[in-house]
């Protein structure tokens, strides 16, 4: 990841503007990223998926035009880049009201920073599980 400033008039598309600072999770570049190269398997799946890097980048952007709610989300998705596509699913559907007791929600909360690092979903989380308790919206 970049160290310097972005500029959201400058940079913004950051893959029009500013290409060479964006990789897949894989390390390619955008701009091997062909037609050709998926044709002859120089492609995998990983290489179409978001880096964590490129959502911090994104978030740098939403601050810098005070969108910091925006920021915060990039920053927790670029945290859920590293969980299983099953364990973000699980943990979606666990926040839907009255599907998770307040244990339930601190245990993914806990699995999230334990496991994962991922101290800003399970910020979230526990912040959810407080919420959904005082709106009488957790189950039984």
């Amino acid at each position: 990841m970049t160290s310097e400033k972005l500029d959201p008039q400058r940079d913004y598309p950051l893959a029009s503007h500013r290409p060479e600072l964006l990789r897949t999770p894989t390390g390619k570049r955008l701009d091997e990223i062909t037609m050709e190269a998926v044709l002859a398997g120089e492609v995998a799946a990983e290489d179409l998926r978001i880096a964590p890097e490129t959502l911090r980048l994104q978030a740098q952007i939403a601050d810098s035009v005070g969108r910091p709610q925006l920021g915060q989300n990039f920053r927790r998705a670029a945290e859920l880049t590293a969980l299983p596509d099953e364990k973000v699913l699980g943990f979606y559907n666990a926040l839907r009201p009255r599907a998770s007791t307040k244990q339930q929600l601190t245990a993914i909360a806990e699995e999230l920073e334990h496991d994962y690092s991922a101290t800003l979903c399970a910020q979230l989380i526990r912040e959810a599980a407080d919420v959904y308790e005082r709106r009488g919206i957790l189950a039984s």
